[in-house]
């Protein structure tokens, strides 16, 4: 008779992130992937093809589809914000970070420490990890950012009549020293969430493989299974 003790399986189940919170995330996600597709192409323009102009409007298209999907986005953002106010605490951890405690950093280390297969047993937390919190701080400050600069942009574009160029373009286009510096910039915040997504994708893959909660599942149905049962 063998005297080794089995290990029962046993999961918990906690409900973490709401049904507006995870219907932002998964909207915000396509809006994103729209703007950053369009504002390449805005950015590189395709060949120009022959023929009348009137005939052709490819461009137009993608302005108009760049435009649509940062409405989207930037009413998301807003509605993101209320729903860190109203909704659970799980839903507003990103903007309580301890940024002077010693212990969230150490956290936040171990958790590049595993995600770099440097340590074999993950942390397990039942919220966003202190290294998520983190991240989505700062992802949430590069929204601003974009918000803000492609408003500024929307506004020069419709011109010095318009409500955007007084509320946006008059004041940040001066602050970035010029309309092409602005350019750049909101460009270069594309290519920042193009790496995030990466980096974020690769992540959540791996935490859902590897890792003792669900990561995928709970921002689908919204709860957060602790595999196991330990925390």
């Amino acid at each position: 008779m063998s005297t080794t003790k089995e290990k029962k399986c046993v999961t918990k189940a906690v409900y973490v992130y709401e049904a507006p919170l995870r219907l932002w995330h998964w909207i915000n996600a396509i809006s994103v992937f729209v703007l950053a597709l369009s504002g390449y192409f805005i950015a590189h323009p395709p060949p120009s093809i022959g023929g009348e102009a009137f005939g052709h409007f490819n461009f137009a298209y993608i302005r108009y589809t760049h435009f649509v999907a940062a409405l989207v986005f930037d009413v998301g953002l807003i509605v993101r914000i209320y729903w860190a106010l109203v909704g659970n605490r799980f839903g507003r951890d990103f903007l309580l970070l301890p940024l002077f405690d010693k212990c969230f950093w150490q956290e936040v280390i171990k958790k590049m420490r595993w995600y770099l297969f440097l340590d074999k047993e993950p942390q397990i937390y039942v919220e966003a990890d202190p290294l998520n919190r983190l991240t989505t701080f700062l992802v949430f400050l590069l929204d601003w950012f974009m918000l803000l600069t492609g408003l500024a942009l929307f506004g020069e574009m419709e011109g010095m009549g318009s409500w955007a160029y007084y509320l946006f373009t008059i004041w940040i286009i001066p602050l970035f020293g010029s309309s092409q510096t602005l350019h750049t910039f909101h460009h270069l915040g594309m290519w920042l969430f193009a790496a995030f997504i990466v980096v974020h994708v690769y992540v959540v893959i791996r935490e859902d493989i590897l890792g003792r909660v669900t990561v995928i599942e709970t921002m689908i149905n919204g709860w957060r299974t602790i595999r196991n049962g330990r925390l």
